[in-house]
């Protein structure tokens, strides 16, 4: 018996679909195209009770990161398989019928696989507790994404330390352009906030403080950063005292529901408010829009969905929720817009990154293959393998229009006389800094 072919014909019946994959076994036998560029191994039998049982693409994740189902080669060629991924994602054993499961159940018994689903990888986030979106239950998942080590995030994110999209007005691309394309991406928020000497600019979700510290040497600004991660925190304020820019920028650890400020000449909001959630968007605007001097602007960076999805309390477990951004959401563009506006804010201008952020995800992917032995040995392997499926999946995802994008939003606060303090055209807004 060969068990890599046996397993191929009765996966390609069970998903009903032609699967263009390479497959070896945990017997040592082979199947499928000898020259595809998608390869898979089952280690053991266990990797496939994990794919057959649980919901969602979740089974299939529970496998790679486990170890128990490897890759063998291009990772990309096997997570571009749309037809095989999505139904592998949209199907179980518990969605066939009584017949179909019979026969399905005597082929999978035949090669030694059925049993109880095995219990996942131990980075595997528990249930969370509390109330979503909670002050006390963000700030736990947002410890548990960013309190990993900051060496780690350093590894894939390069010297920038930054971790959203960066934005590649140069020629180069890939891993050598990703310092120019970040510091790009923070020069051009810095343009479109209209920075200028002695305004004060907060930074909500500050990061490891890359924003901050351009702003504050580049365009004289005071800033206040703030962040839920006690790791990033720690991190950005060693920066900015080796920049000798400690009496210039603040950075706290504090939930922007708790900032209690004279208003801000302006605001920056990179890759955080996909943490804020559809219920709490209205909150957040109003928030802002009140710690905003009149005539102040926000600049709001965050990745949108184009499909819809359903509500985060109802959605199947998905991968990324429990290992990766617990509780994040994605919310349509026009969510946030109709959120900003409703809390009386202007929105003036709209920017689409999307290849940006699939350049910005290809060069880190290809960073932390060129250091995965040190990612292993400072996280785990099975953490270090749910970043490299976390970001390649997320490559994918931006290169094919329709399904992710992401967007800067750029909105003001009207004067009293209903005046925008921004100039008559984008080429003037853009030009100046």
């Amino acid at each position: 018996m060969s068990a890599a072919r046996d397993l191929l014909a009765t996966f390609e019946e069970f998903l009903r679909v032609q699967i263009p994959v390479h497959v070896r076994c945990w017997d040592g036998s082979e199947a499928g195209p000898p020259d595809a560029e998608a390869r898979v191994e089952f280690r053991n039998r266990r990797a496939l009770r994990r794919v057959l049982w649980a919901p969602n693409e979740l089974g299939l994740s529970r496998a790679y990161v486990s170890g128990d189902l490897v890759v063998d080669g291009d990772l990309y060629a096997v997570l571009g398989l749309p037809d095989l991924v999505d139904r592998l994602g949209s199907r179980t054993l518990r969605d066939t019928s009584p017949r179909e499961f019979a026969r399905l159940a005597r082929k999978f018994a035949a090669l030694g696989i059925i049993g109880p689903s095995p219990r996942p990888p131990s980075v595997e986030i528990p249930r969370r507790r509390g109330a979503l979106h909670s002050k006390r239950r963000d700030a736990q998942v947002v410890s548990h994404h960013y309190d990993v080590g900051n060496d780690f995030y350093r590894l894939f994110l390069g010297p920038s330390m930054v971790y959203s999209c960066g934005y590649w007005s140069r020629p180069e691309t890939g891993t050598p352009g990703l310092e120019d394309a970040q510091h790009d991406k923070v020069d051009l928020v810095c343009r479109k906030l209209g920075l200028e000497p002695g305004m004060r600019l907060l930074d909500v979700g500050c990061g490891w403080g890359a924003m901050a510290l351009h702003a504050a040497q580049h365009y004289g600004v005071d800033v206040l950063g703030v962040t839920l991660s006690a790791e990033q925190r720690d991190f950005a304020q060693a920066r900015i005292a080796a920049a000798g820019m400690s009496d210039r920028i603040e950075i706290r650890l504090q939930d922007y529901r708790d900032i209690d400020e004279t208003p801000f000449d302006a605001i920056s909001s990179i890759g955080m408010s996909e943490h804020v959630g559809a219920t709490k968007l209205p909150t957040y605007a109003q928030h802002l829009h009140e710690l905003l001097v009149p005539g102040g602007r926000l600049l709001n960076h965050a990745i949108a969905s184009v499909v819809h999805r359903p509500d985060p309390r109802s959605r199947p477990a998905t991968f990324i929720d429990r290992y990766v951004f617990p509780d994040g959401e994605i919310l349509p563009l026009s969510r946030t817009l109709d959120a900003f506006e409703r809390a009386g804010l202007e929105v003036r201008d709209v920017e689409a990154l999307r290849e940006h952020y699939a350049l910005t995800l290809r060069a880190w992917v290809a960073n932390l293959q060129e250091s995965w032995e040190e990612a292993s040995s400072l996280v785990g392997a099975d953490r270090a393998r749910t970043w490299l499926l976390y970001l390649t999946a997320s490559a994918l995802g931006f290169e094919e229009p329709g399904r992710l994008t992401i967007n800067q939003v750029l909105a003001v606060r009207p004067t009293s006389t209903g005046a925008s303090n921004m100039p008559r055209t984008r080429h003037e807004w853009l030009s100046s800094g």
